[in-house]
């Protein structure tokens, strides 16, 4: 019996031999690996996982694919199949009740409507940075990949390329059309690779990084001190610039992350100044 997609979940069965290999084969898979795959739909991704992988943890919202995945894997022992939802089930305790490791790796065609807040919970904040994968790598709409991969001063590099890109390293792996999905989406998707890492060099106050970058791309089409005006109280904002090194009259999207954590550390020492003339 076919499967059925539902849209709610924003499901899109993926049936390419050659997209699914290019997904478990960027996760560089060995059988020291215990890898994560949200939404395994119909299982196609999962076979390829589990013929890699020491282990599989799969996360199905669908409770109907999760008896036909039951069915279908049935012949495998290296897997666990977990009902829930990504965004809110709490996998270490879920995985510490079955004795199980947890995940050191992610592969997954995920859900294109949710790719935000999996992403936060993969990786974490700026603020709250989570270090609990060595490799991540995802299937998603290539427009998103495009911001996720984007370098300084492209049309689309923006707050969501600076935040990924101070949390992991990003990687392009390639193109997948919408054809090779049932049913098909309306745009074309790309894989991607994340090694999440710790950024150096460190802000002073990652909180305040994470402002000055919501801040600064608030309104693209004003200058970036313009933007950052709530930041800089009495001091004149194109000044703040110029002693973090970046001209005065760029725009959030010309300063890479390097450069972020310089105008934030110089927008920190700021407020403390004014907190210690207080």
């Amino acid at each position: 019996m076919p499967a059925f997609a539902r849209k709610r979940w924003g499901q899109h069965w993926l049936r390419d031999p050659r997209a699914l290999e290019q997904i478990a084969a960027a996760a560089e898979l060995s059988g020291r690996d215990t890898v994560l795959e949200i939404g395994p739909g119909t299982g196609a991704l999962t076979q390829y996982l589990l013929a890699r992988a020491g282990f599989v943890v799969a996360v199905e919202i669908d409770r109907e694919r999760c008896q036909q995945l039951a069915r279908t894997l049935s012949a495998w022992r290296n897997w666990v199949l977990l009902p829930g939802d990504i965004r809110t089930l709490d996998l270490p305790a879920e995985l510490a009740e079955r004795g199980l490791a947890r995940p050191n790796k992610v592969a997954a065609n995920i859900p294109y409507n949710i790719t935000s807040p999996i992403l936060q919970a993969l990786l974490g904040r700026i603020a709250q940075p989570a270090a609990a994968y060595e490799t991540v790598v995802l299937l998603v709409q290539q427009a998103i990949a495009e911001r996720l991969c984007a370098r300084p001063g492209s049309r689309t590099y923006g707050a969501l390329s600076v935040r990924i890109q101070y949390l992991a390293e990003c990687e392009s792996i390639g193109r997948v059309p919408a054809r090779a999905f049932s049913p098909a989406p309306q745009v074309d998707s790309a894989i991607v690779r994340l090694r999440p890492r710790p950024f150096e060099p460190q802000p002073r106050d990652p909180a305040r990084l994470e402002q000055a970058i919501t801040l600064g791309f608030a309104n693209r089409r004003k200058m970036l001190r313009n933007n950052l005006k709530p930041l800089t109280a009495t001091q004149a904002p194109a000044r703040v610039l110029a002693r973090s090194g970046i001209d005065p009259q760029a725009r959030a999207e010309a300063l890479s992350v390097r450069d972020w954590i310089a105008l934030s550390d110089r927008l920190d020492a700021l407020a403390a100044n004014r907190a210690a003339s207080s």
